[in-house]
């Protein structure tokens, strides 16, 4: 069973016409089908101190509506205890890397710090965890160093990506 770490941008992205990130149809369509497939399939990782729940109340509605975002924040909050659906992961804050499970490679010393508790989650949690990434270029930009970090990411939006 692949297990999925899921970028904030990807729910976000399922949310439109409420996305302010003005993704192409395609891509909203695909963020769409993969958080209705975690939705239903479950598979999700997250850390169990709810720094990307928090990244994720940040960016949604916890009521579930307008969008399909906000449908998964709701499944998100109503099934994080739930180890058939949801793998709950303990990562350690670290002041120089975010996350002592954040890799110590010195190409990554400049990757967004507020995504490496994503990178941490996918190192801590059950294998193979694969990192969804909706319009994110930070992520694109170091897609080399994280794979060889172990990292596995799905861009689900290459229109998006540029380089």
């Amino acid at each position: 069973m692949t297990h999925w770490v899921m970028d904030s941008n990807v729910p976000r992205v399922a949310n439109w016409p409420h996305d302010p990130t003005h993704a192409s149809p395609t891509c909203v369509l695909e963020c769409v089908r993969r958080v209705r497939q975690v939705v239903s399939g479950g598979g999700l990782v997250l850390d169990d101190a709810w720094y990307i729940i928090g990244e994720y109340q940040k960016q949604l509605r916890s009521a579930g509506q307008p969008g399909i975002g906000d449908q998964f924040l709701k499944a998100v909050l109503s099934r994080r205890a739930d180890p058939s659906w949801c793998t709950l992961v303990p990562i350690t804050p670290n002041a120089e890397r975010g996350f002592e499970e954040f890799p110590t490679a010195p190409e990554l010393a400049d990757f967004d710090p507020s995504d490496r508790k994503f990178v941490a989650v996918a190192l801590a949690g059950p294998q193979p965890a694969v990192v969804l990434n909706a319009v994110d270029q930070d992520w694109l930009e170091h897609r080399d160093s994280l794979e060889r970090n172990g990292v596995r990411i799905d861009f689900l939006c290459p229109d998006a990506m540029s380089g």
